[in-house]
């Protein structure tokens, strides 16, 4: 049976009529999503579109991409850039991190992240890969050997990351002498790194030295604004 046209039900049975007097956990998942939506385009009613809505998510298990919900006939660039703003907020703040993503809000939240490369005797400088959540996306490394202008180019550091879409980066590496202490080169390739950044649109949070007994921050150290 075709859905009511969102005209043709009662006002108390309306999506944000009903969210105003009962809350949102009272409405079925169709109307959640008709409660986005608002309106369907001309000619193609809300109630009737949001049960296609429906149907994808339940299909994708959640899944969806902003390309499957503009294959849906009425759902256009707005839309779509709605629903997947929702969904993200609620899992942001309802579900935490997604699975097996750790959330990074400290540069010691990183420490597990590079263990592995503390206590090797060459410098292998990795790059970990942020969602807008601060969730890690990915840590990769980017170069093993010294550290230096010619080995730790912004080409490398950023390609994975504008593939993973990320939304900032956390830089690390280590020191195999046990100093802690930044070199000029550290300092020279934290800048040029920053400003690649920035001019990408994927901002350098922090960069971190790490040996075997500790870890420097250079963004709480002021070498990185």
């Amino acid at each position: 049976m075709a859905p009511k046209k969102m005209k043709d039900l009662p006002g108390c049975d309306r999506p944000r009529e009903k969210i105003e007097a009962k809350g949102a956990g009272a409405l079925t998942t169709r109307e959640l999503i008709a409660a986005i939506l608002g309106r369907g385009p001309r000619g193609n009613d809300v109630s009737a579109l949001s049960v296609d809505v429906e149907q994808l998510v339940a299909e994708k298990s959640g899944d969806i991409s902003y390309g499957d919900l503009c294959s849906i006939e009425g759902i256009g660039p707005s839309k779509a850039s709605q629903i997947l703003a929702c969904f993200e907020l609620g899992r942001r703040y309802y579900a935490g991190p997604g699975p097996d993503r750790t959330k990074i809000t400290c540069p010691r939240d990183l420490l597990p992240l590079v263990a592995d490369i503390r206590k090797k005797r060459q410098e292998y400088f990795v790059c970990t890969t942020l969602n807008g959540a601060g969730e890690v996306i990915d840590t990769r490394t980017v170069t093993v050997g010294l550290l230096n202008h010619s080995l730790v180019h912004p080409r490398e550091v950023f390609s994975d990351a504008v593939t993973d879409r990320a939304a900032s980066v956390i830089l690390a590496h280590n020191h195999p002498s046990g100093s802690l202490e930044p070199s000029p080169q550290d300092i020279a390739i934290t800048g040029q790194l920053a400003g690649a950044g920035e001019i990408l649109g994927i901002p350098v949070l922090d960069h971190i030295i790490v040996t075997g007994d500790g870890y420097l921050s250079m963004k709480e150290r002021g070498f990185l604004q």
